[in-house]
């Protein structure tokens, strides 16, 4: 690991570690995300966009950078990339909005125990 990042490359060695490893769980999970992001009733240029904005949600920087070099790869303006991060920033914000209505509902008394 480098000291001036907190997480490793993520290397050609790393995945033949991976599938040394787990040879078989290896392959599954490569056929899965294949299948996962081969065009169907979406584009797989689609399926970048929301890979991009589901990874910035789960804060993961390793599907943030992949997903971003393939959703470029495969057409995605610069904008669009944006947009779909944006999009993810107003869910992952809209979901603490959201459940604020539980705690609405203790405070109004509705589960409130003194």
């Amino acid at each position: 690991m480098s000291s001036d990042s907190l997480y490793p490359q993520a290397t050609p060695a790393v995945g033949a570690r991976r599938k040394e490893l787990a040879p078989t769980v290896d392959a599954a999970f490569n056929a899965f995300s294949k299948a996962v992001f081969a065009d169907g009733a979406l584009p797989g240029s689609t399926k970048q966009l929301i890979a991009v904005a589901v990874a910035h949600v789960t804060q993961c920087p390793y599907c943030i950078k992949g997903h971003t070099r393939l959703a470029s790869r495969a057409g995605a303006t610069d904008e669009q990339i944006m947009e779909a991060i944006w999009v993810a920033a107003e869910m992952r914000a809209g979901g603490a909005y959201a459940h604020s209505t539980l705690a609405l509902d203790v405070l109004d008394g509705h589960e409130h125990h003194a």
